[in-house]
This record gives C-alpha cells, sequence and structure tokens, in this order.
C-alpha cells in the first residue's frame, strides 16, 4: 500500500468517524434541549394554574359570603330598573316578533367588618356590591292585511323568564374584590405556605414533574415568609409567576420556583436512548482505534520486513560472493597445489556457510517460539556460570575490535530454575548487540543483584545509544536501529525479538534504557528458585 493512499484512507474514515459521532452528539444535545424546553413549558402552566387557583379560591370564599349576606340581611341602598326592546315585522310571514329585556340593578352597601374575619383600620367602613336581575319577554304575533295598515290577530304567544345575571355579577364583584383586597390584606393574610405547596405539587404532578423544589414569593422584589425553607432567587434557574393580578394586569407579588435536580430529571426521560448512543459512539471509537492502529502496525510490519528481507538478501549476498570467490580461487592450479592457502580457503568457505546457517536458524527459531514448537526444559542452574558461558562465546568477536568485557557479580543468590542453551543464546543476543552498536573499541560491564525473589542482570555498554522511539520498538520481529546506511550494521532484527520470547517464557522481564550518544544498559528481571 503507497503511502498516499494510505494516509487518504486514514483521513477518509476520520472523517468519516468525526462525522457520525458529530450527528449523535447533535441529536443528544437537540433532544436534551427539546426535554429543556418542554419542562420550562410545563413548568410555566403549573404555575400559571397555580396563580389562577389561589385568585379563584380567594374570590370563592368571599363571593359566596357576600351572597349570603345579602340573602339575610337588608342590605339593599338602590335598585334601577332599565328596560330593552326589540321588535322586528316580516311581511312575507306576515308576522311580528318582539323581544323584550328588563334589568333590574341593585346597590348593596356590605360593612367591611360582615365580610372579613379580621379586626382593623380601613379607609372605607363598607363596599358597594351589585347585583343584575334579568327578565326576559318573548313575543310572537299573526297579523291580517289590510289596505293601509296592520291588524294583529288575537293568538299572540308570550314566553317569560326571569333569571339572575350571575356573570355579570361575577365579572363586576371580582372588579371590586381585586381593588380592595389589594389595599387592604398583605400576602401573608391572604394565603399561607400549607395552601401554596400543597396546590404547586397538585399542578405539578399533573405536568409530569415529580421532583423535589424550592419556592418563595417576593412582593416587588424583597422576600417574604411565604417560602420553602432557605429559598434566594437564582436569576438562572428560578422560574416565576405573578401572583393576585389587578384590574390594569398588573402585581406586586411574584411566585418564585426552583428545581435543584432539573438537569436529572430531563436526563432520565431520554437515558435509556442516551446511554444507547453513547454506547455505540464509544464502539466506533474503538472499532475505528483498532482498525487505525492494525493498518498502522500492518503498515509497520511491511515496512519492516521490507528491510529484513533487503538486509537478508545482503547478508546472504555477500558470504555467497565470498564462497565463489574461494572456490574459483581453489581452482586455479598456482593455489590447488598450496596446502595452506586450500586449507584457507576452505575455512573462510566454512565460516561463511557457518554465518549463513546461524542467520537460517535463527529465523526458524522465532517461528518455533510463536508456534510453541520448542522444548523448554528448565534446571537449576547459577546465572553466573551461564554468564561466563556467554562471554566466552563472543570473546573473539570482542578481541576482534579490541573490546573488553569486564564482570561485577553482586547477586547473594544467583540459582534459578532456567534452560540452560536459550537463556546462553540470550545473553549472547544482547551482547553481540552491544559489540555491534558500539563505535571504536567497545566497553561492556555485566552486573548482577539479587532481591528476595529476583536475579537481576544488567548489561551495560557505552555504544550510539538510541532514541525514546526505539526503545518501544527494539524488542519487536524484524526491527534494527539503523546508522547510517541500512546494511552499515550486520543481523536481521530477530535476536532481540528471541531474547524476550525467552525471557516471557522463563517468567521474566526484560527492558532497555538508553540515550543517544551515551549507551544502553539492558535489565534482565528473572525470578530466584
Amino acid at each position: 500500500m503507497g503511502k498516499k493512499i494510505f494516509v487518504l484512507i486514514v483521513v477518509l474514515m476520520s472523517i468519516s468517524l468525526i462525522g457520525i459521532i458529530s450527528v449523535q452528539l447533535y441529536w443528544i444535545n437537540n433532544a436534551i434541549e427539546s426535554k429543556d424546553l418542554q419542562f420550562n413549558g410545563d413548568v410555566i402552566k403549573a404555575l400559571a394554574r397555580v396563580s389562577e387557583r389561589l385568585e379563584i379560591k380567594e374570590e370563592d370564599l368571599y363571593y359566596n359570603k357576600i351572597q349570603s349576606l345579602i340573602e339575610t340581611k337588608s342590605l339593599l341602598n338602590k335598585a334601577q330598573i332599565k328596560n330593552f326592546l326589540i321588535q322586528q315585522i316580516d311581511t312575507t310571514a306576515k308576522s311580528r316578533f318582539s323581544f323584550g329585556t328588563t334589568i333590574i340593578e341593585e346597590d348593596f352597601k356590605i360593612p367591611v367588618l360582615d365580610i372579613l374575619d379580621k379586626n382593623g383600620f380601613y379607609d372605607n367602613d363598607s363596599i358597594v356590591v351589585k347585583r343584575f336581575s334579568k327578565k326576559t319577554d318573548y313575543f310572537k304575533g299573526t297579523f291580517i292585511t289590510g289596505k293601509n295598515d296592520f291588524k294583529s290577530t288575537f293568538d299572540e304567544k308570550k314566553f317569560s323568564n326571569i333569571d339572575l345575571d350571575g356573570e355579570l355579577d361575577r365579572k363586576l364583584f371580582s372588579d371590586v374584590y381585586k381593588d380592595f383586597y389589594k389595599k387592604t390584606f398583605s400576602i401573608e393574610e391572604r394565603i399561607n405556605n400549607r395552601e401554596i405547596n400543597f396546590i404547586l405539587k397538585e399542578e405539578l404532578e399533573r405536568n409530569n414533574i415529580n421532583i423535589d423544589y424550592k419556592y418563595g414569593v417576593y412582593n416587588n422584589g424583597l422576600a417574604t415568609k411565604l417560602k420553602s425553607g432557605y429559598y434566594t432567587i437564582d436569576t438562572e434557574k428560578s422560574f416565576n409567576y405573578p401572583l393576585f393580578i389587578d384590574n390594569e394586569g398588573a402585581s406586586d407579588y411574584t411566585l418564585y420556583i426552583d428545581f435543584p435536580e432539573k438537569n436529572k430529571h430531563i436526563l432520565s426521560d431520554i437515558s435509556y436512548i442516551l446511554l444507547l448512543s453513547l454506547f455505540f459512539i464509544f464502539i466506533i471509537i474503538v472499532a475505528f482505534s483498532s482498525s487505525l492502529y492494525q493498518l498502522v502496525k500492518q503498515k509497520k510490519i511491511s515496512e519492516i520486513k521490507t528491510d529484513f528481507i533487503n538486509n537478508m538478501t545482503h547478508e546472504f549476498k555477500t558470504p555467497i560472493a565470498t564462497i565463489n570467490l574461494a572456490l574459483d580461487s581453489i581452482k586455479n592450479p598456482k593455489i590447488i597445489n598450496d596446502k595452506e592457502k586450500v586449507l584457507r580457503y576452505i575455512k573462510m568457505i566454512r565460516d561463511e556457510n557457518k554465518r549463513m546457517h546461524g542467520q537460517v536458524e535463527n529465523v526458524l527459531r522465532i517461528s518455533r517460539l510463536e508456534k510453541n514448537q520448542i522444548e523448554m526444559t528448565k534446571e537449576a542452574s547459577d546465572m553466573h556460570d551461564i554468564i561466563d558461558d556467554a562471554i566466552s562465546h563472543i570473546s573473539l568477536l570482542a578481541i576482534d575490535k579490541e573490546g573488553t568485557i569486564s564482570t561485577h557479580f553482586q547477586a547473594i543468590q544467583s540459582e534459578i530454575l532456567v534452560n540452560p542453551f536459550h537463556m546462553t543464546n540470550v545473553l549472547v543476543n544482547i551482547l553481540e548487540n552491544a559489540l555491534k552498536y558500539s563505535d571504536g573499541k567497545p566497553k561492556i560491564d555485566v552486573y548482577t543483584e539479587s532481591t528476595n525473589k529476583n536475579l537481576i542482570i544488567k548489561i551495560k555498554d557505552e555504544g550510539i545509544g538510541m532514541g525514546k522511539n526505539a526503545q518501544k520498538y527494539v524488542f519487536d520481529k524484524f526491527y534494527r536501529e539503523q546508522k547510517g546506511n541500512i546494511h552499515d550494521v550486520k543481523g536481521h532484527g530477530l535476536g532481540l525479538a528471541y531474547v524476550k520470547e525467552i525471557v516471557e517464557n522463563h517468567h521474566g522481564t526484560v527492558f532497555v534504557d538508553s540515550e543517544k550518544g551515551k549507551g544502553s544498559t539492558f535489565t534482565v528481571k528473572l525470578p530466584l528458585i
């Protein structure tokens, strides 16, 4: 996969993911806003009904009392009669229709103390209320047409109805009542906390609002005694509605209400859908991250494998070329009779063949480890002896580079359950790695120390070191820290991967601490017996 195509796929996947998540979040936000608006509307409706019910209840109380006073006492102050007549003649049907109304307007002067359960001083000692009685007469008659006028027959029909105009009475009373009580009573004398709380709760539940609330009644911005516990207005969260609106549409009193668990209530209505949406968003993010990780990983592996193949080709090419040159030299008549030179060329062929065999063996070793085909028989062994054995394997290589390998055995206990062969190879690989990546004369120190449970082996060099990124991948298969040209350093990137596999098989850990230009320290931690 080309770099441009890979980048394009990643960009398209990212845009798709962002788009899907954005749509989900937009829907969730709209759902929450919709629920919030609905909640606000339900609260205002409930408060409007509370205000209306409080007014109606108070009005009914005093209206009924005044009506009973009118019936039981002689409080009539004056009366006025008004007559209205409407007549219509239908010449075609020879009929006459008459509609007559008689309205009796009665004024009752009622003493204040008769209607109020209160003693005190008032501007007026009485109020005037009106009562309207209405008599309706309905006439229908038939006429005989003359030459110049109409003459009525005697079969005229009459219908009458007498009743009290309660609607008009109530309207006039309401106007008087609102003005009178506004001037006469304080809000605490007109309603109480129990009454407000009861009506509030009932109206809120009617609008499906079943959560805790706090309320307070304010008189022109000043707090009254009508409130639930300690209440203060929150200008951002409080709902409000006027109480006892006068004839001019104004009010001195305002009912405020807060809902501490408003957000919880709103979210609870869409909790299932919200959780489901968030769950799917999480799944999408995880799936995308995994896919992107796998893409990057596969691309990295592909690059590393390409590097590995190129390096292996180069490393096989050199020994093969050396073997061919040695064989051509042996076939030379001047050399074939020279026993010393023939033996030297044969040794060269053997060494190069051994080198290629070692590379192939490492590849096969890693493959067997991955398939769990290597039998790992373990026995109690002294790690100091294994370290010495590993050093002896690479001593000639160290001498060839004029390097030194020093041991510092400080571990009190060094006996562990180990496979000597594979553990020796582990140490050899680390030591070889230290020699490969050292400029000039390599200097390597091997330290051991022990704790209550573990043996710690540290292999420290003064080589070229490695960066933080290289430290993350140094134990991955096919990975090699490059130094200039890719083939400057011999190897195939399998040695440290093998090290990690073997150490972990022994229930241990291996890690590296390194800095560019200052060298590296490989630490192997193995459990003691």
